[in-house]
């Protein structure tokens, strides 16, 4: 999801990256030599994995926040809420991403929702400038290109594989996100435009929700908004040719 940032700030003087894992990962799916773990051992994995990619991405800092899954869809939860705004109050970011409000996981929309709700809390002063959500459990390529953010992951392509083959407890376990992530943004970059030069080799596709965080609409509404400027612009093509 946040490749582009990562790469973006690797080897920067000036440039840090920050990651937060919100959740424990206990309720992956799991296969090989991971299939007789318990969610307990997987979590422990899951862990060092994350702390094994901060350290190959140079984080500056690597958040884990361990709550399971249930806690994080739990919609009134105030302890995560609470935990983010500390985070991001000490950090500061200039820039923040998570995901996306069309994701189709659950636990990703929770926390998205939970970030949302941290830093419409949050003192204007003390927001990032910018806030962008990425695509994962659903591709953002759908998005009008008007509504779109586009993350050149093109730097580094060593880094971007390294940084994926870390986790081999899902890669192993039955998921092979090394393989579709790449994948997806290549494509991303080769479909972007139909009559152009592609200009980057890799993209990752992310809307600017920096208006929603700071204005009064609804998450429920920007969002439908997207997918009406994206319905309209499907029936305007295809009644150019009825």
């Amino acid at each position: 999801m946040a490749y582009g940032p990562i790469a973006a700030c690797f080897g920067s003087q000036t440039r840090h990256f920050t990651g937060v894992t919100v959740t424990d990962g206990a309720g992956s799916p799991r296969s090989g030599i991971y299939a007789d773990y318990a969610d307990e051992g997987i979590k422990v994995i899951r862990a060092i994995e994350q702390k094994k990619a901060a350290s190959i991405g140079c984080y500056i800092a690597q958040f884990l926040l361990a709550y399971p899954s249930a806690a994080v869809k739990d919609a009134h939860n105030r302890t995560i809420v609470d935990e983010l705004k500390a985070i991001i109050t000490a950090c500061k970011p200039e820039v923040l991403y998570t995901h996306n409000l069309a994701d189709k996981h659950d636990t990703h929309v929770a926390v998205a929702m939970h970030v949302i709700r941290a830093l419409r809390e949050l003192s204007p002063e003390l927001r990032p400038k910018r806030v962008i959500s990425m695509e994962v459990w659903r591709g953002l390529d759908w998005l009008c290109d008007e509504d779109k953010f586009a993350a050149d992951t093109s730097a580094h392509p060593n880094l971007a594989a390294a940084l994926l083959g870390v986790y081999d407890s899902q890669i192993t376990g039955g998921k092979r996100y090394d393989l579709a992530a790449i994948s997806r943004r290549v494509a991303n970059a080769t479909f972007f435009a139909s009559h152009d030069v592609d200009e980057m080799e890799s993209v990752s596709f992310g809307m600017d929700i920096t208006g929603l965080v700071n204005g009064n609409a609804s998450p429920v509404e920007f969002i439908g908004v997207c997918i009406d400027n994206f319905r309209e612009e499907v029936a305007e093509r295809v009644a150019k040719f009825t």
